[in-house]
């Protein structure tokens, strides 16, 4: 009975330790992603590269190809170190697609100021969440299928909004974007803690696009409320 309640203990504080590990590599893989993304966001800027400038729902699907095929390549190579230079150039090109909503941004007279909000905006969000992810005793396990059904709806009412061009579904759906991303930041964090997943790389992925998904709808709301023309 002992050494049962020994072996026990002792499974737990490797699987513990384990996931503590993961969870460190996660937020520094997280913390090293930010410079390609804004490495490729500063580019896109300046040369104004835009895949939606002429058929924006060609564009779109030509976004959601290269990034699922990132998708896939980051999964093949998740155990090896070409993962980490993967899930960069992937970071990289997520830059080049956000440099559109930048520079837009920045258009307004204010507009370095709004980018720095939106920012600050998102590391409080995920400051909050993950503590909450960290501390909290619930099982936040059984969210995953109704956010994930919530991307799906957002991204259709997205392609829908491609055609309709409506201002207040463009509204409604950054809103709720931001609350679904915001949730899933609590997922994406307990997922690691409880040992549902034990690939820093993959965790990397998801807490990123949870970011920054929060950080361009919130950017994009900032825009419109708050920004001010010349």
């Amino acid at each position: 009975m002992e050494q049962n309640l020994q072996h026990a203990y002792s499974t737990t504080g490797a699987s513990l330790l384990a996931s503590h590990r993961v969870l460190r590599n996660t937020y520094w893989l997280l913390a090293l992603s930010m410079v390609p993304t804004v490495l490729g966001a500063w580019i896109g800027v300046q040369l104004k590269i835009s895949l939606f400038a002429g058929s924006p729902f060609i564009g779109f699907m030509v976004f959601l190809a290269i990034a699922f095929g990132f998708f896939y390549a980051i999964e093949k190579t998740k155990h090896t170190a070409l993962g980490v230079a993967v899930l960069l150039g992937f970071t990289f090109f997520m830059g080049v697609m956000l440099s559109r909503l930048v520079s837009h941004t920045l258009g307004y007279s204010n507009g370095a100021s709004l980018i720095m909000l939106a920012f600050g905006g998102t590391a409080s969000i995920f400051a909050v969440m993950a503590s909450i992810a960290t501390v909290s005793k619930r099982d936040f396990s059984g969210m995953g299928k109704w956010l994930f059904a919530g991307v799906l709806i957002i991204l259709l009412a997205a392609v829908a909004n491609i055609f309709l061009q409506l201002p207040a579904l463009q509204l409604t759906i950054s809103v709720i974007a931001i609350a679904i991303f915001s949730a899933y930041i609590l997922y994406d964090v307990q997922q690691v803690i409880n040992g549902g997943e034990t690939n820093y790389i993959s965790a990397t992925l998801a807490i990123y696009l949870d970011l920054y998904n929060i950080f361009a709808n919130l950017l994009s709301l900032l825009g419109i409320f708050g920004g001010e023309r010349d």
